[in-house]
């Protein structure tokens, strides 16, 4: 892989596991900064010593309050 396609991140914090699959590979919640930029929360499956990841999701602040706010009516 050349260094420009190298991905680089930052777990600024973590929040918690989602959920556990097969493997060891854990989901969580994080605030993670890609590649030097703002940090952003960040869903996805980590393996066990968070040297690889699956694919996920990342939200803004703005995104993650609207999904927020669509989780909370829908499990009321």
């Amino acid at each position: 892989m050349d260094q420009k396609d190298r991905i680089e991140f930052e777990v600024v914090k973590h929040y918690g596991v989602i959920g556990e699959a097969r493997g060891g590979w854990i989901k969580e919640l994080n605030l993670v900064a890609w590649n030097g930029r703002d940090p952003k929360f960040d869903v996805r499956d980590w393996s066990p010593d968070h040297e690889k990841m699956g694919k996920g999701i990342t939200l803004s602040q703005e995104e993650a309050a609207k999904l927020a706010e669509m989780l909370k009516k829908a499990l009321t």
